[in-house]
Parts: structure tokens; sequence; C-alpha cells
């Protein structure tokens, strides 16, 4: 590998780590199960899972991707809770599932139209790339909510 590979992928890791603390971080702010180091793992695990993917995978690189999907799928259905009439657990299935998500787009190179689109369109919106911009002159619960509509995730 050339120094330029490994920075790339040393850039990669950190976004990931940056897309998994925020998330954990509103998740530790309300107190939820699967906080801050969770999420944080969540991410970097599929970012990694998915950069050996790349690397590994030759002629057909997605199949390690594909695992990933399937193994979140059984992580987030083990949070899932009935008792009676209610269930719980949902969002946190759903923040597990989208965590991983964003950490497999970071790990394909698609980190910065991330931060541009939301989660219905593909072309950047303008509005909410002005308003993370301005992130630092607002609250970290602002923060929070920034990230959750980047993310689609339910408040």
């Amino acid at each position: 590998m050339n120094v330029h590979t490994d920075f790339e992928i040393l850039y990669r890791l950190l976004i990931s780590f940056g897309i998994g603390t925020a998330i954990g971080l509103e998740r530790e702010y309300r107190s939820k199960a699967a906080g801050l180091r969770t999420m944080i793992m969540i991410c970097l695990g599929s970012t990694i899972f998915t950069q050996l993917s790349i690397s590994l995978g030759g002629s057909n690189p997605d199949r390690i991707a594909a695992s990933i999907v399937s193994g979140i799928g059984f992580l987030g259905a083990g949070v899932i809770f009935k008792d009676g009439l209610s269930v719980s657990g949902i969002t946190t299935a759903t923040t597990i599932w989208i965590t991983a998500a964003l950490g497999m787009a970071v790990g394909v190179g698609e980190y910065f139209r991330l931060c541009l689109t939301d989660g219905t369109r593909r072309e950047p919106t303008k509005y909410r790339s002005m308003e993370i911009m301005n992130l630092k002159k607002t609250s970290y619960k602002k923060f929070a909510g920034y990230v959750l509509a980047i993310t689609g995730s339910a408040t």
C-alpha cells in the first residue's frame, strides 16, 4: 500500500468515528440503550468490513458487505422487545441499522455525499448543508437534531 491509500483509509476511519460519536452522543444525551461506545463500534466496524470487502472481494466485493447487513439486522432484532401490547426498542434497532449503513457509505468513500444529502434525495440540499456549517453557533441539542435529520432516524 502506498501512503496516499493509507491516509485515505485513516481519513475514512476518522469520519466514521465522528459519525458514530455524533449519533452515540445523542443516544447518551437521551439516556437510551446502545449509546456512545456501541454506535462508535458499529460505525467503525461496518466501515472496516466494507473496506476489507473492497480489498479482498476480488470479482465479488459485495459478499462481505451483504454479511454486514445480515449481522446488523440480527443485532437490531436483539434489542426489540414485546411486552403485552407494547413494543420497545424499534428506534434503537433503527439507529443501529442506519449507523451501520452510514459506516458502510463511508467505507466505500461516499462520505461527502453523506453530509450533503438527506435520506430521500440524491442531490445536495443547500439548506441543510448551510445549517450544518452553522453548527458552531448552535447548542448540542440542536446539533443532535441535525445529525438525526441527516441519518433519517426518529427523534
